[in-house]
């Protein structure tokens, strides 16, 4: 007993819980089941507690709708199909009630049932931006280290201003924009430029607000104010592109409430001048009024769309394509230009060891060298160098006295020696001589976008290593295939330098390469490439990628790898980061497009054909309902066409 009180108040507690969360998808299926129960109350026998039954569920299925359609009516003097829904449903139940034929109270109760489900998938579809911007808001801190006359205190970001001195202590994130006074340090600030490599920062360099800060301490000067901070500016990108209403869409709203405003105005005609001009009795003229409702509801119309799309969001799902909406899996079809994030799209985001040249033929001393000093840092570049050791399974020494010059490399005591790592400038001074081979080498590996790393012990070279971030295996078969498919161009966008964007680009094959670009940056390339090609997909994996990926026509989010805003801003997500997935996409999309045109034609022209045979009063009622319905259960099957795998 005392676990059954327990247990009461526990489901009542969950179920309110997902009425809260989920209002119109309840509705939508305690419309469905109510709808069930009146029809089955009908067919045995129970006709008032059956018209009961169906008469909650049209309140309950249909009270958004009606809402929203007197609303527009009033407000908007405006008719849409929301409305147009109601009146054919209720003009289908008062027709029933009039002819005793009750099974028409749920033809209108099931129009009313297919709205409500179609409202509440578009709920969840509207529910992005709120999500999108907290996740770019918790990037940011509410406070900072404010300086004032060597005195270190706690404020809002809000009562910062243009001039003050904030410090930041390694391992915390910048809270603003502003430029290094004093300190030296390496900042992570993939998430907004999306460089691979995390950069050093000095004096005189700008730091932007959001990127993490390593081991070093850093005094950092507003030069502007905090509300003009670069993650700042992404936030307003993101909800200035989500917001605007593409031209698809603008064009389905008109379409939509003028089909409404002719259908509602011809029933209307058609219901007061037949007496008059053709000389039909009264209820002649209500009756073929009451049928042109029935057959004239946009149900086959509606019908045509969306099971089509979400029998194509399902095959993307078994294919690891998470489509967020049905309208996104029509514009993937119509893409004409795509544009990649580098890292962590085009490559893999992490940095390995790519390519050793040792001074001699067994090139373990030089990795082991390496990995000693490399082991006392924690930049990316050494754990890349660290991690080659360990594939390789080598040993080394520990190393000892060491000393980091910010920038530059390290040295440490390595078995009673001197040995050191870092940038050829900095290694060339600890070594007495130095060929010009290796310098070549260098400067080659350099020219493929690969970071070089010296070593050197007790003044003699030992080798160089090259670090890179590797192109992704699958990604130039990727843009091949998107090419054949007939995508005419294919762009790449990186906040890296040129030098390494030209390597990757080569690599993949792209047509064109923009480099050194900030997350606004992106989002202007994205703007001219849709001048151009009207439908633009952006792929792309992180924080800095979230405006252009709201901004494109297409926003394509890398689902292991990506950020947790970029996957919430962007329309489609390729799981497990494959991008070969890409091409089935696309594919996917065309053939819901082919479809859906082929359910319109369908459903517009047996609506046509209802409608003559109507007005020359060669069909009943029945037949009207039996045409009607058996059009809508007809485009209804064409569109599961899309569940085949092809």
């Amino acid at each position: 007993m005392a676990a059954r009180a327990l247990a009461s108040p526990r489901l009542s507690t969950l179920f309110k819980d997902v009425f809260k969360r989920h209002p119109e998808a309840v509705a939508a299926i305690a419309c469905a089941i109510l709808v069930l129960l009146g029809w089955q109350s009908l067919n045995f026998g129970w006709v008032g507690g059956g018209i009961l039954i169906l008469t909650v569920a049209y309140v309950i299925g249909g009270f958004d709708s009606a809402r929203d359609g007197l609303t527009t009516l009033l407000q908007e003097k405006e008719l849409d199909v929301d409305l147009l829904m109601i009146v054919a449903a209720l003009g289908a139940a008062s027709l029933g009630l009039w002819q005793q034929e009750y099974y028409l109270i749920v033809d209108g109760a099931v129009l009313i049932l297919i709205f409500a489900i179609s409202g509440a998938l578009e709920g969840y579809a509207m529910q992005h931006t709120e999500r999108s911007i907290q996740g770019l808001m918790s990037l940011t801190t509410d406070t900072a280290r404010l300086l004032n006359h060597g005195q270190e205190r706690t404020v809002p970001i809000v009562r910062l201003k243009v001039g003050d001195l904030i410090l930041v202590k390694p391992g915390e994130l910048v809270p603003t924009d502003g430029v290094v006074v004093d300190g030296a340090s390496i900042l992570n600030q993939a998430s907004i430029t999306g460089e691979s490599v995390p950069v050093e920062k000095t004096i005189g360099d700008e730091v932007f607000a959001g990127t993490l800060n390593g081991h070093g301490v850093l005094r950092i000067k507003l030069h502007q104010p905090p509300e003009s901070s670069l993650i700042q500016r992404v936030i307003r990108l993101v909800q200035q592109a989500q917001t605007e209403a593409p031209p698809s869409q603008q064009f389905i709203e008109r379409f939509e409430r003028g089909y409404a405003k002719v259908i509602v105005i011809t029933g209307i005609l058609l219901g007061i001048l037949p007496p008059f001009l053709l000389g039909w009795t009264w209820e002649e003229t209500i009756y073929r009024a009451l049928i042109f409702l029935v057959v004239a509801s946009p149900c086959a119309l509606m019908a045509s769309i969306m099971p089509t799309l979400l029998s194509g969001i399902a095959n993307g799902a078994r294919r690891g394509i998470l489509f967020k909406n049905g309208a996104q899996l029509e514009q993937i079809g119509r893409v004409r230009a795509i544009a990649f994030d580098k890292t962590g799209t085009l490559t893999t985001g992490h940095l390995q060891v790519v390519n050793m040249l040792a001074a001699q033929p067994d090139s373990n001393q030089l990795l082991q060298v390496a990995a000693a000093l490399e082991s006392l840092s924690e930049h990316p570049i050494g754990d890349a160098i660290v991690q080659a050791a360990r594939q390789q399974n080598l040993t080394w020494a520990t190393a000892t006295n060491a000393q980091a010059q910010a920038g530059q490399g390290l040295t440490a005591n390595l078995e009673g020696q001197r040995a050191v790592v870092g940038k050829a400038v900095f290694v060339r001074t600890q070594v007495k001589t130095i060929s010009p081979h290796w310098l070549e080498q260098s400067q080659q590996w350099e020219s493929e976008g690969k970071t070089v790393v010296w070593v050197a012990q007790a003044g003699e070279l030992l080798g160089l290593i090259a670090v890179a971030d590797i192109v992704r295996p699958a990604a130039a078969q990727a843009v091949a295939r998107l090419k054949q498919l007939g995508i005419e161009h294919v762009v790449m966008l990186t906040g890296d330098n040129p030098r390494t964007a030209s390597s990757i680009a080569e690599q993949v094959g792209v047509d064109q390469v923009y480099a050194e670009l900030l997350p606004e940056d992106k989002v202007e390339v994205i703007r001219k490439l849709q001048q151009q090609y009207q439908s633009v997909a952006m792929v792309g994996d992180g924080i800095n990628d979230a405006p252009a990926l709201a901004q494109a026509t297409v926003g394509i989010a890398m689902g292991a790898a990506g950020s947790d805003v970029a996957l919430e801003t962007a329309d489609i997500v390729l799981m497990g980061d494959r991008l070969e997935r890409l091409e089935h996409a696309i594919h996917l999309g065309r053939r819901a497009q082919s479809i859906v045109k082929q359910n319109i034609v369908f459903a517009l022209s047996f609506v046509v054909i209802l409608l003559i045979l109507n007005f020359a009063g060669n069909i009943t009622l029945p037949f009207g309902v039996l045409g009607h319905e058996g059009s809508t259960v007809l485009v209804t099957l064409s569109g599961l066409r899309l569940l085949i795998n092809r």
